[in-house]
């Protein structure tokens, strides 16, 4: 992980980011902590791959090398 991408995850602890996973999925919640091979905390993580059908899944920790894309969560 560049040292860019760890300062701007960095700066988007404690901030609601969606996260798009390989196979489609997509998760949104609050941004705990991470590690250089990407792993993330999240809190009151909801998986929001079908919009009309949001499950919470709380804290969870998702695997790096299952990232595709993390970006800030509109407000």
């Amino acid at each position: 992980m560049s040292e860019a991408t760890a300062r701007l995850l960095e700066q988007s602890l404690g901030k609601v980011v969606l996260v798009r996973l390989k196979g489609h999925r997509s998760l949104r919640g609050r941004l705990k902590g991470f590690d250089q091979h990407l792993n993330l905390v999240l809190e009151d993580a909801e998986d929001i791959s079908n919009p009309n059908d949001a499950k919470k899944l709380g804290v969870i920790v998702v695997r790096g090398d299952n990232v595709v894309l993390i970006s800030p969560a509109p407000e």
